[in-house]
């Protein structure tokens, strides 16, 4: 009998059994995929995630990767160019984009030092519940074989099409459409800050990644997407001539290093977080267009709440547990309501005037820029910007 079984095993479901290892509980972390492999993302982790890791003791492992500190940000569009640092969090200015075999994998090694059982190519297919309902365990199969755990906890970490949450029936409480479509592959030597381009009906992003590469993105609407797909290369490269020219004249004389990689799948919604025995992390229980790239830090952000919740309740009173798990989601979206939002409106592809008056504004004064690129990461909230300096050059 494990205290909590974590399906999963990316950066929610490894940092969550991590934490509760750490904390003595006995874990039971499976993923589907092997350890060590890919997956899409867009890497980046903002400063408040870079300040989990560097409270976890990871951080510095993360370094050691060879992946390189984003200590600039570089953001254009229209007549406007922001460039600056954001204040930071807890002393961490910078960011970070590893890729995700790094990662992923780095967390698991760190749960299983901590003590969580690791398992490989598990595939969980139920939920084992009790006569009043409640979750008690999974069922699942490995290398053709079928298994069965019982733990006090399942957490579902399992990603946007999480098994948990559809065999937990977990409904959504809030959904929107889909809005952009992104593409992306790996360009050798290209010089980059952490760089953002937008123009109405288009977006582009350079992110310097591990093995002296850089993560270059164009992101389109999603009515484009049947377009796009039928000659990916073609679409995403013009995106970035028209979008950023000058990433686009770096990239002349270079070739990526792997395939063009891309997604049309990008959901918003946030899903019922918890139920009786059971509890949704990450991308299983909220996820939304990635072009903000707050994906990473925000599943640390509900690793760290879900753990400082459950953390004394796992084992005991399955009363207390579940109140416990109510906190937690209530407290998730709160936080993650914000950002929802704002990455809904990145996410139309559409400039506004009055957004760009305002911009226009912040870059001309360095502190306005420090607190812009802090909301842009997450750290602070859009009205933080709004000092009598801003109002006084608006």
């Amino acid at each position: 009998m494990y205290d909590a079984i974590v399906v999963g095993a990316r950066c929610a479901g490894a940092s969550a059994a991590l934490l509760l290892a750490r904390a003595g509980y006995q874990v039971l972390l499976l993923d589907k995929s092997t350890y060590g492999s890919d997956t899409l993302s867009t890497h980046l982790i903002h400063q408040p995630g870079i300040a989990a890791l560097a409270r976890w003791g990871v951080l510095d492992r993360v370094r050691a990767s060879g992946c390189p500190p984003l200590d600039r940000t570089v953001y254009e569009v229209d007549d406007i160019r922001i460039e600056g640092c954001a204040r930071g969090v807890e002393g961490q200015r910078s960011g970070f984009a590893p890729r995700r075999r790094v990662l992923d994998a780095l967390l698991v090694d760190e749960a299983i030092a901590a003590g969580a059982e690791f398992h490989e190519r598990s595939q969980v297919t139920g939920l084992l519940r009790d006569e009043a309902g409640r979750v008690v365990g999974v069922e699942g199969r490995h290398e053709g074989l079928r298994f069965t755990e019982r733990a006090h906890l399942v957490i579902g970490a399992d990603g946007m099409r999480s098994t948990v949450a559809r065999l937990a029936e977990a409904a959504d409480s809030v959904r929107h459409p889909l809005m952009t479509c992104a593409y992306y592959t790996y360009w050798p030597n290209v010089p980059a800050d952490l760089e953002l381009y937008e123009r109405p009906g288009g977006w582009a992003a350079a992110v310097p990644t591990n093995d002296k590469t850089t993560l270059v993105l164009a992101y389109f609407p999603q009515s484009r997407f049947k377009e796009v797909r039928a000659d990916a290369r073609h679409a995403y490269l013009e995106q970035i001539r028209i979008t950023a020219p000058a990433l686009y004249e770096r990239l002349r004389d270079s070739e990526p290093v792997e395939r063009l990689h891309g997604t049309g799948d990008q959901q918003n919604f946030f899903r019922q977080a918890t139920g009786p025995g059971w509890v949704l992390l990450g991308d299983a229980g909220h996820h939304k267009d990635s072009i903000t790239a707050r994906g990473i830090s925000d599943a640390f952000q509900q690793v760290d709440s879900l753990v400082g919740e459950v953390g004394r309740t796992l084992g005991g009173n399955p009363t207390h547990l579940d109140a416990a798990l109510a906190r937690f989601a209530e407290g998730r979206d709160k936080a993650l309501t914000p950002g929802y939002e704002a990455t809904l409106g990145v996410a139309r592809l559409d400039p506004h005037e009055q957004r760009l008056s305002l911009l226009r504004a912040v870059q001309s004064d360095p502190e306005l820029v420090a607190i812009y690129l802090d909301i842009v990461a997450g750290i602070a909230p859009p009205q933080a910007l709004f000092t009598p300096r801003l109002l006084e050059l608006l």
